[in-house]
C-alpha cells in the first residue's frame, strides 16, 4: 500500500517565495501519497496550487497551536509538519520516511538534518542532542529542530499534538518527552536532509520571557516533582552565566516568574522508567 502523509505547512504569510518551494518539495514527492494543508496564522493563504487546502486563523494563535490546527485538514496514517522557509531536499524524502516508520515499530518520531541551502554552517541548536559531533550522525533525539518533523498520526493523538499554549520556543522539547514516555524512541536522521535558512532567531524581550516560562511550564507539566527544582536549577545557572545583557536577563526571569503563577496546561509526569530510558540514550531531562 502506497504511504500516506498529511503535511501540515505553517505559514504568516510573509515569505511567499519560500512557502511556493516548501509546498512544491511535497508535491514532488515520489511513492507516497500527500494531502497538504497551508495554515496561516493571521493570514488567509492565496494562490495555492490546486489540491492543496487553505486553513484561515483569523489571527495568531502561535505555532503550536497553528500546527495542531491544520492537521483536522489532512488525511494519513503519517504526519509532516514543515516550516514554510524550509523544504525537502529529494523527491524521495518521504519515501525514506515511511520506510524507516515500517521497519521500525519502535519509531514514534523522526527529524531530519537540517542543512542551509548556501552551504552556511547549521547552528548547534538544529542537532538535537548535547554533543553535536558530526552533524550527519544520526541519534537519539531529546530535543527538536521543529522545521521538518514526521510522526505517526495516531501517535500525535495519543500524546495530545503539539503544546498549544506555549505559542513559542520549546514546544518541540514538550512533544518529544511525550512521545518518549509513551514508550517510543524519538530519532535524529542526520543521513535525511531538509533544507532550512540560518537565520538568528529574534532576540528581544519577548523572546526571553517566553523561553523562561516555557521550560517552567515543561518541568510543571512532564516532569517527576523532585525533578523540576534540579531541570529549572540547572537552567537558571546556565542562564545566569551566559546572558550579560541585563534587560534580557530581567525579561528571562519575569517569564520564569509567569511560568509558576500561569496555567502550564495539562500534567502528566513522565514515568521513572522514561527518565532512565532518555538517559542511556544520552541526555537525562535535567538539561
Amino acid at each position: 500500500m502506497t504511504p500516506r502523509f498529511g503535511v501540515v505547512i505553517l505559514t504568516m504569510g510573509t515569505r511567499p517565495d519560500a512557502l511556493k518551494r516548501a509546498v512544491e518539495s511535497v508535491r514532488a514527492q515520489q511513492q507516497v501519497t500527500c494531502d497538504i494543508a497551508v495554515v496561516g496564522n493571521g493570514w488567509k493563504p492565496i494562490g495555492l496550487p490546486d489540491g492543496v487546502a487553505c486553513v484561515h486563523l483569523p489571527t495568531n494563535l502561535g505555532i503550536p497551536a497553528g500546527r495542531n490546527a491544520g492537521v483536522p485538514h489532512v488525511s494519513g496514517e503519517m504526519l509532516f509538519f514543515l516550516d514554510d522557509d524550509a523544504e525537502l531536499a529529494s523527491t524521495d524524502f518521504l519515501a525514506q520516511v515511511a520506510r524507516r516508520f515500517a521497519h521500525d515499530p519502535t519509531l514514534g518520531l523522526l527529524q531530519p538534518r537540517i542543512d542551509d541551502p548556501t552551504g552556511i554552517p547549521s547552528p548547534r541548536r538544529w542537532v538535537p542532542r548535547l554533543r553535536v559531533g558530526d552533524p550527519k550522525t544520526p541519534g537519539p533525539a531529546m530535543a527538536l529542530a521543529e522545521a521538518a518533523v514526521a510522526i505517526p498520526r495516531q501517535l500525535f493523538d495519543d500524546v495530545g499534538g503539539w503544546p498549544e499554549n506555549f505559542f513559542y520556543a520549546h514546544e518541540g522539547v514538550d512533544l518529544v518527552w511525550r512521545v518518549w514516555d509513551a514508550g517510543f524512541v524519538c530519532w535524529y536522521a542526520g543521513d535525511m536532509v531538509a533544507y532550512h535558512p540560518v537565520v538568528d532567531p529574534a532576540r528581544h524581550q519577548e523572546y526571553y520571557r517566553l523561553n523562561a516560562r516555557n521550560r517552567v511550564w515543561l518541568a510543571r507539566r512532564n516532569l517527576p516533582a523532585i525533578m523540576e527544582p534540579i531541570y529549572l536549577g540547572t537552567w537558571v545557572g546556565m542562564t545566569v552565566l551566559r546572558m550579560r545583557d541585563k534587560q534580557a536577563l530581567r525579561a528571562w526571569f519575569g517569564g520564569f516568574r509567569d511560568g509558576w503563577v500561569q496555567d502550564a496546561g495539562p500534567r502528566k509526569p513522565m514515568r521513572w522508567k522514561t527518565v532512565w530510558r532518555m538517559t542511556k540514550a544520552g541526555r537525562p531531562p535535567v538539561i
